[in-house]
């Protein structure tokens, strides 16, 4: 199974290794031991599924320390553009974005450490995600950055029409307001 760093520190893409035949595929989708081995030390303790309708957003969200989650995420059916920001100040990538397509097709996986927030738009009619999370929900805790936030450009690859978001996610504070609840650590 291959594990390939992004250019942000601890962000990392999982291509599991498929053994399909004519009965359909197979793959280890998580294995603590090669997990470990590959500097992903996470202990995950909850598990969140969601499904979502064609331009459905949902982000960018993130808990606060001392409830601050790593998160594994991946896609049962349907296809998401994931998108993390890096939030961590201090990080050689603090304030920049990364995305990366999630499908039930290409089965990757993509594994975001503690300091990121994470969002994730539907460019599929539906589509299904699981994700794993190495720290359990706080309500107190949760917080965000805004969808939109035109400082940050996000391509969320859905027209500006069809985008459905929550009320809540919609009031979100931008980039600007961050109050810096992460410092980058090496």
């Amino acid at each position: 199974m291959p594990f390939t760093p992004t250019t942000f520190p601890g962000l990392i893409v999982i291509d599991p290794v498929i053994l399909e035949d004519s009965r359909g595929y197979f793959f280890e989708a998580y294995s603590e031991e090669l997990f470990h081995v590959n500097n992903i030390k996470a202990l995950f303790v909850q598990d969140n599924q969601s499904k979502s309708s064609y331009g459905v957003v949902r982000g960018l969200h993130y808990q606060k320390p001392p409830h601050a989650q790593s998160k594994l995420i991946r896609v049962l059916s349907g296809t998401i553009v994931d998108t993390v920001l890096d939030l961590r100040v201090g990080s050689p990538t603090f304030g920049e974005t990364f995305s990366i397509h999630l499908s039930a097709e290409n089965k990757k996986q993509l594994f975001i450490p503690k300091g990121f927030a994470h969002g994730f738009s539907v460019i599929t009619k539906t589509a299904e995600v699981l994700y794993k999370c190495d720290a359990y929900y706080n309500r107190d805790s949760e917080s965000g950055i805004l969808y939109n936030d035109p400082e940050l450009n996000i391509d969320w690859e859905v027209p500006t029409g069809s985008v459905m978001v929550s009320d809540k996610d919609r009031l979100l504070p931008t980039f600007n307001s961050y109050a810096g609840d992460f410092t980058f650590n090496q």
